[in-house]
């Protein structure tokens, strides 16, 4: 599914949605549902660098939770997108990386990122108009 534009995108997913009786069932809803969440979106980039010990990325990321740290590390690891390797040490060190399909998830990300960056000012001026106007 590359190349898609405004004229091809709403087709594309009146056809997923006419194909799934369950709206759940939905290859594009089922990976959003999973990976689109900030938190994910947040620990796919640090793991971009290199890969990172639960604490590193614990700072790096900043104002996560431990308990939403390891939710997310747990749910990118069950849909692949990362490895866990645990070291024979004493405490045992945990290190995670992304894995060929989590890399393989940065270029659409990248694009996101992008938009985002470029779009940053003109959402904050809706956000406030909107402000203002309630």
């Amino acid at each position: 599914m590359t190349g898609l534009d405004a004229r091809t995108l709403a087709p594309h997913f009146s056809r997923m949605k006419a194909q799934y009786d369950d709206p759940a069932q939905c290859p594009v809803r089922n990976v959003l549902d999973q990976l689109a969440d900030k938190w994910s979106v947040l620990i796919v980039t640090t793991l971009a660098e290199r890969p990172h010990r639960f604490g590193e990325l614990k700072r790096a990321i900043g104002d996560i939770s431990q308990r939403m740290l390891t939710q997310t590390l747990r749910e990118l690891q069950a849909n692949g997108m990362i490895e866990r390797t645990v070291f024979p040490t004493t405490p045992p060190s945990v290190e995670y990386r992304l894995s060929p399909l989590g890399r393989s998830f940065l270029t659409p990300l990248a694009a996101l990122v992008e938009w985002a960056y470029a779009n940053h000012p003109a959402i904050r001026a809706a956000r406030e108009d909107f402000a203002r106007a309630a």
